[in-house]
C-alpha cells in the first residue's frame, strides 16, 4: 500500500542537521505513527514519504522552510520566571513554556530577578535537515483517525 493522503505510516526515522551530528532518533523509542496529510509532521518530510510503501527506507534532505521555518527576528518575548516552576535557568538552554495553546519549546536569552527574556523560533528553525527513513507500515487510516487528525492505538494518540 502506498503512502497518500489518510494513511497512517510507521516509520523509524534519523535526523541530523546537514553536515552535522545525529540529533535524534526513533530506534531506541519505537517508530513514530503519523495520519499524512494532517500536519502531523514536518511538510518537507511528508513530500518525501509521499508514493512510498512499507519495506522503503530512504534519505531526505528537508531544507528549513519545509522544516521548521527559518529564524524569525523580534519573535522573542519577556515571561514572568514563576512559568518556569522554580527550573534552572541559564541562557542557551531549551525550556518548556505553558501556553494558552499547549506546551511550546523555548530558548532561554536572559534571566533577570522575576522575568526570562525567552526565543519563541523553534529550536530547529534555520536548520536544514536530513533524515534517515524506514517505513515500517502503512494502513488505512479509520473514520474517526480522520476525524481527529491523528493516529489512535499504538504508536498513537490514546483517548
Amino acid at each position: 500500500m502506498k503512502i497518500e493522503k489518510d494513511r497512517v505510516v510507521k516509520f523509524h526515522y534519523t535526523v541530523s542537521e546537514q553536515g552535522g551530528e545525529q540529533l535524534e532518533s526513533s530506534r531506541d523509542s519505537g517508530p513514530l505513527a503519523i495520519l499524512v496529510g494532517h500536519g502531523n509532521i514536518i511538510p518537507g518530510l511528508e513530500k518525501a514519504m509521499d508514493g512510498r510503501e512499507a519495506g522503503d527506507t530512504f534519505s531526505a534532505d528537508v531544507p528549513a522552510a519545509e522544516a521548521y521555518g527559518e529564524v524569525r527576528e523580534g519573535l522573542t518575548q519577556r515571561v514572568p520566571k514563576k512559568y518556569f516552576k522554580g527550573a534552572k535557568l541559564v541562557p542557551g538552554m531549551q525550556a518548556v513554556l505553558p501556553t494558552n495553546f499547549g506546551p511550546r519549546a523555548v530558548t532561554i536569552l536572559k534571566v533577570g530577578m522575576s522575568v526570562v527574556d525567552v526565543d519563541l523560533n523553534h529550536p530547529m528553525a534555520g536548520k536544514d535537515l536530513s533524515f534517515d527513513i524506514e517505513i515500517v507500515d502503512v494502513r488505512e487510516a479509520s473514520a474517526e483517525e480522520i476525524d481527529h487528525g491523528h493516529v489512535h492505538g499504538e504508536g498513537g494518540h490514546e483517548h
